[in-house]
């Protein structure tokens, strides 16, 4: 099942555009999706001109385009992180109350959130560690999490330490429940099913190697030749 990296060639772990091509490649045509501050933010860059995708930011604009650069660059023209955009044909904006009503709604197709943790069962941690020193994060990721109709995480699989990410049961405060439908990583994709974690595609690693550091069981193969 290991994989070379789709855009380098390469063997795992993948890089952050990398994990961006993946996701982008894997939204259907004509979907609604929000993408959130920091590193799912790229997926915009990797989006084809003829996917129809609908890039929507919380800060109130529909049919975002990728990011701007050099002479494209508006200072009033920003996503939810404040990192400069571009805009498509056919751009909206509205109030950001309006734009959370399109969140809370369930008028969104998908969103991809970072994330600090998840956990098997799909629970997201991704607003605070619960560090003392922490500065809490909320945003719009608690009514994207409940909101959006599939979430998508994009992260590290592994901490600078080594610690895992995708856990058994989170350790930090939680922002959704079950709320994660599939996770993307350096070093695999994952889907959280009901039956549990199971491994869509890995890089570099091979799954029993993946297993025993995550401490977690893992499915493999399609739920059809699960069953």
């Amino acid at each position: 099942m290991t994989q070379t990296s789709p855009t380098t060639g390469g063997q795992g772990p993948l890089g952050k555009h990398d994990i961006a091509a993946l996701i982008a490649r894997d939204i259907p045509h004509g979907s609604f999706v929000n993408l959130g501050i920091g590193q799912p933010t790229l997926v915009a860059d990797h989006l084809s001109p003829g996917s129809g995708v609908v890039l929507h930011t919380e800060n109130g604009m529909l049919n975002m385009g990728p990011a701007a650069s050099e002479d494209q660059i508006d200072p009033d023209l920003t996503n939810a992180g404040k990192v400069p955009v571009t805009e498509l044909p056919g751009a909206a904006y509205f109030h950001h109350a309006d734009s959370f009503a399109m969140m809370r709604g369930g008028h969104l197709d998908i969103c991809v959130l970072g994330a600090f943790q998840v956990s098997a069962r799909g629970d997201l941690a991704n607003w605070h560690t619960g560090a003392p020193d922490a500065i809490p994060a909320v945003g719009g990721a608690m009514d994207l999490a409940i909101g959006a109709k599939k979430v998508f995480v994009m992260m590290n699989l592994f901490t600078r330490d080594g610690a895992p990410k995708l856990v058994p049961e989170c350790g930090y405060p939680l922002t959704g429940l079950a709320c994660v439908d599939r996770v993307y990583t350096d070093l695999a994709v994952f889907d959280l099913t009901p039956s549990g974690v199971r491994v869509r595609q890995t890089f570099g690693i091979g799954v029993p190697e993946l297993a025993d550091r995550l401490d977690l069981p893992l499915l493999t193969g399609s739920p059809e030749q699960s069953a």
